[in-house]
């Protein structure tokens, strides 16, 4: 498949497996899941329950497999295993915080700030740049200000001195009363002024979402659209498996959870989620609650839901809140205790949250960065080389009060890393559900050095196909988060291409993270990489190997 072509069109539609239409049903995703003729679905449930996830109770009979690395997160592509799951947590970088507030704009007030909230945390392809929105000055529920920061390696960041809102410093936007915001990257916008588009509840009278446009991440429009709203902790991100930009409403649900809205124009889907969105999602049961004795009693609640699209899927950043409330806070002078944690969507709505362990969380410890509240960005991760970078904000320990005393830090995972297939000395196999594909070459990303993987293709009745078997397979031991397979006696899967196949893996020693097959040698996955990254052209991994790292 000519890749120039394939990005034009768009990977999904590009990819998309034709489907019969089904009597009750709807859209058919890049990943063969069938959607139901209503849509958003009403979920009647007890929220305080895990989300109950239809494709994963009934999966497709067939998935289509040309977008994206593979993940194994959940048993959507696993028919049968003997391996081990592992869930990892991201592990922060020692140069944390990577930004902290310095310029005098950004002490002035009694508690000072600089950090994501959630704000938005990009690579910028077109000047080849990191670039960073984030509050400034006091703490966020007081802000006045959005800030922008540009960096060259994402570590070391610079504050330029700008000529917009308030000229000879960094900020872009000064503004009576805003809580949170989100600044998205727009590859794909129509118009290039609106290349960037900025989300915020900024308070007018009343909370409103506004939306606002920019060419450049530094010169806004005015609003142009505001509606009210009634939740201050709203964020927005772009689902483009479907094309959709998606709001995710601070809501009530008996606590603090998410309402959800979408539509394929961002301004519709801010101005009309005021009546068109459903209940959608909490803090859980299964979700931890805060380690001090004190708190313990109480229950977790959803304080935030930023999202991204990732590889084959949707990536939900889930910032749970275990308390106190904001009186205990202040007369304590400590800090509400957030934590960020993770789900898993392949149809942009129901999330799998197989892993309640806290993925980022707060030190616990006096004096720190990251004492008591650490909080997603918008656009979730950035993938550079073999890692994946998660910048968040964290809030140190706060004697006077408030709920300050803000700066950005950095945490590290393995690219792909949230979920590994493992087995020792005695090995394992993994079986894959039947798939379909239009490349060539099957990659995987692969932690056994001192192991191996082979694997072998099956078909229908579960036999292997020549010469794809397990023993014309080379034996691949390595440590690569991008490594080919091949078997002797073939170029390549292409006289495969299209058939329902099945993959059978056999792995000792090691950690298999995720498998793909690309239609070039270069390991080009196809699927999304978030918030970009060097090397990327734009959001959609179409170089492969150029920039994996390693």
């Amino acid at each position: 498949m000519n890749p120039i072509a394939l990005i034009a069109c768009g990977v999904a539609a590009a990819l998309c497996i034709a489907a019969p239409r089904i009597a009750g049903a709807g859209e058919t995703l890049y990943n063969g899941i069938l959607l139901p003729e209503h849509w958003p679905p009403k979920i009647e449930r007890n929220f305080r329950d895990p989300m109950p996830v239809p494709y994963l109770q009934s999966p497709p009979p067939v998935i289509p497999i040309d977008v994206g690395r593979q993940l194994f997160v959940d048993d959507f592509l696993v028919e049968t295993t003997t391996l081990r799951r592992t869930f990892h947590q991201a592990a922060y970088h020692p140069a944390s915080p990577v930004l902290k507030p310095d310029k005098p704009w950004e002490t002035t007030g009694k508690s000072n700030v600089a950090y994501p909230y959630s704000g938005g945390v990009w690579f910028d392809p077109a000047d080849k740049l990191f670039k960073l929105w984030y509050s400034a000055g006091t703490e966020a529920w007081v802000t006045h200000w959005i800030s922008y920061a540009t960096s060259a390696d994402g570590i070391q960041w610079e504050k330029p001195a700008l000529d917009v809102a308030k000229p000879g410093t960094n900020i872009v936007l000064d503004i009576v009363h805003h809580d949170s915001s989100t600044v998205w990257l727009d590859h794909q916008a129509k118009d290039p002024k609106e290349r960037f588009k900025y989300f915020a509840t900024e308070l007018r009278g009343g909370w409103q979402l506004a939306m606002r446009t920019s060419p450049d991440g530094i010169h806004w429009t005015e609003p142009v659209v505001s509606p009210p709203i009634p939740g201050d902790r709203t964020t927005v991100f772009h689902n483009p498996f479907r094309k959709v930009w998606v709001v995710s409403e601070r809501t009530s649900l008996g606590i603090r959870g998410r309402a959800y809205t979408e539509d394929p124009d961002p301004r519709t889907a801010v101005t009309t989620s005021a009546k068109a969105k459903v209940d959608w999602c909490t803090g859980e049961d299964l979700d931890p609650r805060n380690p001090n004795p004190m708190y313990g009693g109480i229950a977790p609640q959803l304080y935030n839901l930023d999202a991204t699209p990732y590889e084959s899927l949707m990536l939900g950043l889930f910032t749970i809140w275990q308390g106190p409330e904001n009186n205990a806070v202040s007369k304590l002078g400590i800090q509400k205790r957030n934590d960020v944690l993770l789900g898993f969507s392949r149809d942009g709505f129901h999330w799998h949250r197989p892993c309640r362990e806290r993925f980022i969380a707060c030190s616990e410890k006096d004096g720190l960065w990251n004492y008591g509240n650490v909080q997603s960005a918008g656009g979730g991760c950035l993938v550079v080389g073999d890692k994946l970078r998660f910048y968040v904000s964290g809030r140190a320990k706060d004697p006077t009060g408030g709920h300050g005393n803000g700066s950005t830090g950095l945490a590290i995972l393995r690219r792909d890393g949230f979920a590994s297939m493992d087995a020792g000395n005695e090995g394992g196999v993994l079986t894959t559900r039947p798939v379909t594909f239009k490349g060539k070459c099957l990659f995987v990303n692969l932690d056994a050095p001192q192991g191996e993987l082979r694997a072998e293709v099956l078909d229908r009745d579960g036999l292997a196909l020549e010469p794809f078997t397990l023993e014309n397979c080379s034996p691949l031991a390595a440590d690569r988060t991008l490594a080919r397979l091949t078997w002797k006696g073939t170029e390549d899967l292409s006289s495969l291409s299209g058939k329902p196949v099945r993959f059978r893996f056999h792995l000792k020693n090691g950690s298999l993270y995720a498998f793909w097959v690309s239609p070039e040698k270069s390991g080009a996955s196809y699927g999304y990489v978030a918030a970009g990254g060097p090397g990327f052209a734009g959001p959609v991994d179409t170089v492969g190997a150029a920039a994996a790292g390693p």
